[in-house]
């Protein structure tokens, strides 16, 4: 019962059935008409017995039936894309994170060779992604793959930008044009993009059934330009990422793409606050490269639900040998969570977050100050931006 509001006054036949110390009424019921309302959140990890909740409304009051499974939705999501594309083709938006591996996966069973899988370098990815991405899909699974390295244009767009809406909104506009230049060079008609967009993107993007505000756009949703030239397929637009994740085991995906921490559709330009460079790009991904290593080295990344370093605008003095350092601070930031609408700082014990700390400082020229974020999903989001 975090929020402000508060109800002072019951609808005639309703009587209250929970209460909390902020607020008197967190819960009604009308018997006859079997109608409940809640204020708070039954749906996330913090609530005790939320899940119970959810299910005797669900099962006992409204009697439906819990058959939904990854086989199930496979089926069903098979047949409506091919019921939709018809013989059209679809280009698919593959970042090589866990939903666009999935997404191409299925889509490739749907199908076939009507598939077409872009991977756009777009100079804000990981260490080595790009490559890692071809290599797993065009070699080993052998889906029709372009990779386009649009670094310079990307950049060159960035440059002086510091707002994290205006960069994802620029972002997502250049994923469109550089999408749709690769659709004409494939020749004959491109009617459809495939996105691998998820319910927590939709919810933190636009306001949906409700009066929820934007607390950030999402280049999937908020993201792309009013006018385009595609008709978006989103298969997982009404699933959480654990869903997401059994779908993939279900198609055979591989168990590291599966575990992989979640990534950002914008990538590295929203993990580095204020303007974006070349220089703090490529600083920025070799922190972020030790971070993982040292988790994964210490059995703590699958237990983790996304880790990643966010390099600050601002610099601190230090010391380095008998010379004085004027340099660059990170924050390292982990969470624990189950569907990333709520989260949890992950205790990482301090004799492995001093190794990780020792590590960047002393491998790593620009960076002499690491921070640790403690701060919980809500009041923050998991990204910084």
């Amino acid at each position: 019962m975090s929020h402000g509001d508060a109800l002072s006054q019951l609808p005639e036949g309703f009587e209250p059935i929970a209460h909390s110390r902020n607020a008197p009424i967190c819960a009604i019921r009308h018997l006859e008409k079997k109608m409940f309302g809640v204020q708070f959140h039954p749906e996330v990890v913090h609530t005790p017995e939320g899940k119970k909740i959810l299910g005797n409304f669900l099962f006992l009051v409204c009697g439906v039936k819990g058959n939904w499974t990854p086989a199930s939705f496979v089926e069903k999501a098979e047949e409506e894309i091919r019921a939709r594309v018809g013989s059209s083709r679809v280009l698919c938006a593959l970042s090589g994170g866990v939903d666009s591996s999935v997404l191409a996966m299925l889509l490739q069973r749907a199908v076939g060779d009507q598939l077409h899988c872009v991977h756009i370098n777009n100079g804000l990815m990981r260490k080595n992604e790009s490559e890692q991405v071809v290599q797993t899909f065009r070699d080993t699974f052998h889906i029709n793959l372009s990779s386009v390295d649009a670094t310079d244009i990307f950049l060159s767009r960035l440059a002086g930008v510091d707002d994290p809406e205006k960069k994802r909104k620029i972002i997502g506009k250049t994923f469109i044009e550089v999408f749709e230049e690769e659709a004409k060079k494939l020749g004959g008609a491109v009617e459809f993009l495939a996105q691998g967009t998820l319910y927590p993107d939709v919810i933190e993007s636009v306001s949906f059934k409700g009066p929820s505000v934007t607390i950030k756009t999402h280049h999937n949703v908020g993201g792309l330009p009013e006018k385009m030239n595609f008709k978006l397929i989103e298969p997982f637009r009404e699933l959480f990422k654990d869903e997401v994740r059994n779908i993939g085991r279900l198609l055979g995906v591989p168990a590291d793409l599966i575990g992989r921490h979640p990534f950002p559709g914008p990538g590295l330009a929203v993990r580095i606050l204020g303007d974006i460079t070349k220089v703090k790009l490529d600083l920025l991904r070799e922190a972020d490269d030790i971070f993982i290593q040292e988790l994964k080295r210490s059995n703590l990344y699958d237990e983790i639900w996304q880790a990643f370093v966010v390099l600050l605008p601002i610099r601190s003095v230090g010391v380095m040998g008998d010379d004085r350092t004027y340099e660059n601070a990170v924050a390292l930031r982990a969470v624990t969570s189950v569907d990333g609408m709520t989260a949890d700082w992950a205790k990482i014990p301090n004799d492995i977050l001093a190794h990780i700390s020792n590590r960047i400082t002393n491998e790593l020229r620009g960076i002499n100050r690491v921070v640790y974020d403690i701060s919980s999903k809500p009041p923050a989001t998991i990204e910084w931006e």
